[in-house]
């Protein structure tokens, strides 16, 4: 008889199903392993603007304490510090010092290392972790680098754990602003500057006017003094933001020309045109190139933009002979007018590189119609479909910067429409007329305003209207054109960030809204009692209680619908919302306040006589006026 035991001893095949329903039972309890759990959804970048392209998580945040120092070696990464130091200050974050040594937990590490040649001129890499670390090859890109961290501290004290390598896709990022015939405040200017900076925008281009020592019979308002601009170019430099001058010629010249008829272009029937200046004449060049020589008294950058917009557009070069005749002379019987422009265009080109600058022009004169090329270099800034295409100024070897009129705020008329731009995902390949297909010999983009109608909109109603476009040129020029599903998302994007750090509140009032009784420090006028309003915009108006009408400067010249002749009156008029030059600014200042006008930027000056009238402060002392409240306005 069989062992008992052996009739129960499980064959092979049954071994085999047991042991694999042990090893199935084992799987059902055992933990999952990492690598076969299921995929999570990867944490998205820490929002900032531009959004960062790449973001890496890491294991342990960072956190920003009372006791955080920035650390940094080195000449480059200190003057970054320390400015980074300030901002911290100025968004009420404490000011840590700035050492030289070894680095602990909870420090800013800011270093600058040339040979990270892949993070370019202006890209940085930044690390967060038990300290946070911000590396550029250059002192920009660490500078960059500090720009973003202060976006990520805008929303508190802690910084997600990760890594980022963020560099930009355009090397020209930019705003033009033309005060080149109304004057914009430097506090106005100056805040552009900080806020351009912090979005890594690099470049501004200003149409203005200096006051000349050189030639002082061009000198109408609104011009700027040389120690304004030495102060406003200085922050620039701080900040990483190139001032690139501009002087428009030949055409748009009549800031320049008001007062020198014989430079101004005549035409067949002899009427002078004071904006277009004569390039037939040597001392046409001679002037415009002694101007470019005063300016280099101020700016420091290496570009020098001439504008050669507009000359005959909308024109015609046949009422203007003489033009065809100094081409024809001296390029032979096949020019033609527009040689003489070019040929303008290039003198000007050879005269700034000899002074090392680069030559900025806009395209609208480049219709074709020459013989005579434009210089090689030569940036062209496009804003107008003409006949010119830019793929032609590109294969020509000419650097194309994107200015397009779409991206234009014009005061009182056409403002870009940013919505449409972003969901559309425009970047800077699509010129006016034409989209190209690589980003090839494109130096970037950059939105522009325009003053055409000087009254349309005070100054803090155009900063009101530019912040959606400059979040977008800013995120469009450095990266991804399109980082948020929708443009509602885009826009909370760009609420989370914020206002960069030293910003002035150029809305704020002084003083509530009532009854005062108003005195010039002076003597010179009778006390008198005027209702103080705030306006929507933060200026305020003054409605006299004796007479009930609003105090407006109307009288005198008109430049842009905007009255600018210095020394014309200061008069009660009938009261108008709508009518922005009834508003004014009110300043603190020793001993009381100032009142200059929200659109001329004159301020309200006392005659001995006791009249009062409008004056640059440069030129006559502004009046200084007592305010004593009468009564108390209700909420």
């Amino acid at each position: 008889m069989a062992d008992a035991r052996s009739l129960f001893k499980p064959g092979p095949r049954l071994r085999r199903r047991r042991l694999a329903a042990v090893a199935t039972a084992l799987l059902l309890t055992a933990p999952i392993p990492a690598a076969q759990a299921a995929p999570s959804t990867p944490k998205p970048p820490p929002r900032t603007l531009p959004a960062l392209s790449n973001w890496t998580p890491g294991k342990e945040s960072y956190r920003y304490e009372d006791s955080t120092r920035l650390v940094a070696h080195g000449a480059p990464a200190r003057r970054v510090a320390t400015t980074l130091a300030e901002d911290l200050g100025a968004a009420g974050k404490g000011t840590p010092p700035v050492v030289d040594g070894a680095a602990r937990p909870g420090d800013i590490v800011i270093g600058v290392d040339s040979r990270r040649t892949r993070l370019g001129a202006e890209g940085y890499e930044l690390r967060s972790g038990t300290r946070l670390t911000i590396t550029g090859a250059d002192e920009t890109g660490a500078f960059y680098g500090t720009r973003t961290l202060l976006q990520l501290l805008a929303r508190g004290n802690q910084v997600p754990a990760g890594r980022t390598i963020d560099v930009p896709r355009y090397k020209e990022r930019g705003v033009g602003v033309c005060a080149c015939y109304i004057h914009i405040t430097t506090d106005w200017l100056e805040n552009l500057v900080r806020e351009m900076a912090f979005r890594k925008q690099n470049q501004l281009l200003l149409e203005l006017k200096v006051k000349s020592d050189k030639h002082p019979e061009a000198n109408s308002w609104g011009y700027y003094t040389k120690s304004e601009l030495r102060r406003l170019v200085a922050l620039g430099e701080k900040y990483h933001v190139t001032i690139v001058p501009e002087i428009n010629s030949p055409g748009h010249m009549d800031p320049w020309l008001e007062n020198r008829p014989d430079l101004q272009l005549a035409d067949s029937d002899g009427k002078l045109q004071p904006s277009r200046l004569d390039i037939t004449q040597d001392a046409s060049f001679d002037y415009y190139t002694s101007l470019i020589d005063e300016y280099a008294e101020v700016f420091t950058a290496t570009s020098w933009h001439m504008g050669a917009d507009e000359y005959m557009l909308g024109s015609d070069f046949a009422k203007y002979p003489q033009i065809l005749a100094y081409a024809k002379k001296k390029y032979g019987e096949n020019a033609t007018p527009q040689d003489a422009f070019i040929d303008f265009v290039n003198r000007v080109h050879a005269y700034t590189a000899k002074k090392g600058k680069h030559l900025r022009i806009w395209n609208d004169g480049l219709t074709g119609a020459n013989t005579v090329p434009v210089a090689a270099g030569t940036t062209v800034e496009h804003w107008l479909d003409v006949p010119t295409k830019p793929s032609e100024l590109r294969a020509q070897g000419h650097p194309l910067m994107n200015a397009a009129y779409s991206l234009y705020l014009i005061r009182g008329g056409f403002h870009t429409n940013t919505r449409k731009l972003y969901d559309e995902q425009w970047d800077p390949r699509s010129f006016e007329g034409e989209k190209l297909a690589s980003r090839d010999g494109i130096t970037g983009a950059k939105i522009s305003l325009w003053p055409d109608n000087g009254r349309g909109e005070t100054e803090n109603e155009v900063a009101s209207a530019m912040a959606a476009p400059l979040n977008h040129i800013a995120q469009v020029a450095w990266g991804d054109a399109h980082p948020d599903p929708t443009y509602a998302d885009f826009t909370e994007r760009a609420r989370t960030i914020g206002h960069a750090p030293g910003v002035q509140d150029l809305t704020r009032v002084p003083v509530t809204d009532g009854t005062y009784t108003l005195r010039d420090t002076k003597g010179a006028t009778k006390p008198a009692d005027f209702e103080i309003r705030r306006t929507a915009d933060g200026y305020v108006t003054l409605k006299s209680t004796a007479g009930g009408r609003c105090l407006e400067t109307r009288s005198g010249k008109l430049t842009l619908n905007v009255p600018l002749q210095p020394g014309t009156a200061v008069t009660e008029e009938t009261c108008d919302a709508k009518n922005t030059l009834q508003r004014w600014r009110l300043t603190k200042t020793a001993g009381g306040y100032r009142l200059t006008n929200a659109i001329t930027q004159m301020a309200a000056h006392v005659t001995d006589d006791g009249r009062i009238v409008q004056y640059p402060a440069d030129q006559q002392e502004p009046a200084v006026w007592t305010l004593t409240a009468r009564t108390t306005a209700k909420p």
